[in-house]
């Protein structure tokens, strides 16, 4: 179903009227844009049989900002009219001063479409969506009497966002999302473990109610549980670990990706500063951060500055070529922006934030990999953890691993933990997988308070020198 197109201009602002305020408030800046959005999303929750929480949301707003520099003054409010786009304009020239400064040429235009417009929140009526998770929950407990507590979650939100630049350019994106999320607990003998699946994207709701979609996460959910009820305490020590494809790319992700952001080199707060064109990664190991991906929960048509988003190369065959940026850092260092400009919504301002960040594929045959191991972890899935960004050190827990000995997969285990520095580990992968896939569309990450949706994906992977945190004895 379509949605009745955001209009500020239309509606709440005459356009000559807020480019005028727009450009006195970046006259003398270097940079600077008035970002509008109207953002609506819907949450539901079915949990042990009956709806735990319905609830939808609906924002509209605008921020102002003007650049000189490495200073940046930044407006915002929930009210989109004149009155409040002046007293904006006021605050944001605090930032610029006596100015001296001039515009910054705007961000290439584009044609280019990655997802629909339609309205995912309109896609399906409440009652069906009501239906779908009720149907979620009965097929769980059907699979597996072991089953006793189920939980289903569906979402759905569109974000519409209009930029305009100093320069009279108007540019406009659209942004869906949906998920579609099952969690399961199973008991035996007095245990009880948990496993989930889900997934989702800049696609409608339809494909993801489907039968097909939403049973295979809910096979999936279970097969985890009943994975992990069996485990066996994880050992301890340092050892040969394999990182199984897709969802466990979130150790790249949060131990090298956010280290490879514009913003911490440019401050030198980060392992990579100053080292393009050096050694970073074992030979082999190329990093990728692709805005591009059709569909992905982390593409952008253009990002929250309207730069179009791209394919980028950080990591090439283990030399460091590049960082994410977005136009005010890009500037500060003498580079193009890359289309990482991102913010979480009207009331912040963009910093340079991952959209899908992936490890491209090796050669290896990822059974071979696992094979090669003597004594070690092969670890599927991962959970939470805990990241320094400016440093790399991780400790993340497994929510599906198992134990390897001489080549053979035994044992499912529970409570491992995997702890290192995201530099050196790249420098101690031995060896690729031919099997790169992405995770299955539910990542969100964090920095400096705000949250934005990502993707992350890698091909199985051989790592050494990992420390495994256990309570085998």
């Amino acid at each position: 179903m379509k949605n009745e197109k955001f209009d500020p201009f239309g509606s709440a602002l005459d356009e000559s009227q807020a480019l005028a305020l727009l450009q006195k408030a970046t006259a003398g800046a270097e940079d600077g844009e008035l970002f509008l959005e109207r953002r609506r999303s819907e949450s539901l929750v079915y949990d042990d049989g009956r709806v735990k929480t319905a609830s939808y949301d609906a924002s509209e707003g605008f921020g102002l900002r003007a650049v000189t520099g490495e200073v940046a003054g930044y407006a915002h409010s929930s009210e989109i009219s004149e009155s409040a786009l002046q007293r904006a304009v006021a605050t944001a020239r605090l930032a610029v001063g006596d100015g001296g400064g001039s515009i910054a040429v705007g961000p290439k235009a584009t044609n280019r479409r990655l997802y629909t417009d339609d309205d995912p929140i309109a896609g399906a009526s409440f009652p069906v969506k009501i239906e779908t998770l009720r149907e979620i929950d009965a097929f769980m407990r059907d699979l597996d009497p072991r089953v006793v507590q189920v939980s289903a979650s569906m979402g759905a939100s569109l974000q519409e966002i209009v930029l305009l630049r100093p320069d009279g350019t108007l540019i406009h994106d659209t942004r869906p999302m949906t998920s579609l999320n099952v969690s399961v607990i199973v008991e035996k003998d007095g245990r009880r473990e948990s496993g989930s699946a889900g997934g989702g994207g800049r696609v409608g709701l339809d494909g993801l109610m489907a039968a097909d979609q939403w049973q295979a996460k809910a096979r999936e959910a279970l097969r985890v549980a009943l994975v992990n009820l069996e485990a066996v305490p994880a050992p301890a020590g340092q050892m040969e670990v394999v990182l199984g494809p897709g969802w466990p790319g979130i150790l790249l992700h949060e131990a090298v990706g956010h280290g490879l952001e514009g913003d911490f080199n440019r401050k030198g707060s980060s392992n990579f500063s100053g080292r393009i064109g050096e050694q970073v990664a074992s030979k082999g190991v190329t990093v990728i951060d692709d805005g591009t991906i059709a569909d992905r929960r982390g593409s952008l048509t253009v990002d929250d500055e309207g730069t179009p988003s791209g394919k980028n190369t950080l990591i090439e065959d283990g030399i460091l070529v590049g960082y994410m940026q977005d136009r005010q850092n890009a500037r500060l260092m003498g580079v193009e922006p890359t289309g990482n400009g991102r913010r979480q919504s009207y009331a912040h301002a963009p910093m340079p934030r991952m959209t899908n960040t992936y490890m491209a594929g090796g050669d290896s045959n990822p059974a071979d990999l696992v094979a090669s191991l003597k004594d070690g972890i092969y670890a599927v899935g991962f959970g939470g953890g805990q990241v320094d960004i400016t440093n790399g050190k991780f400790v993340f827990s497994c929510t599906e691993a198992y134990r390897v000995e001489n080549g053979k997969v035994g044992a499912p285990v529970k409570g491992a933990t995997l702890i290192g520095d995201g530099a050196t580990a790249m420098t101690q992968i031995r060896a690729l997988g031919n099997d790169m896939k992405l995770d299955p569309g539910m990542g969100n990450c964090g920095k400096a308070g705000q949250w934005v949706p990502v993707g992350v994906g890698q091909p199985t992977v051989l790592m050494g020198g990992l420390t495994v945190g256990g309570s085998a004895t």
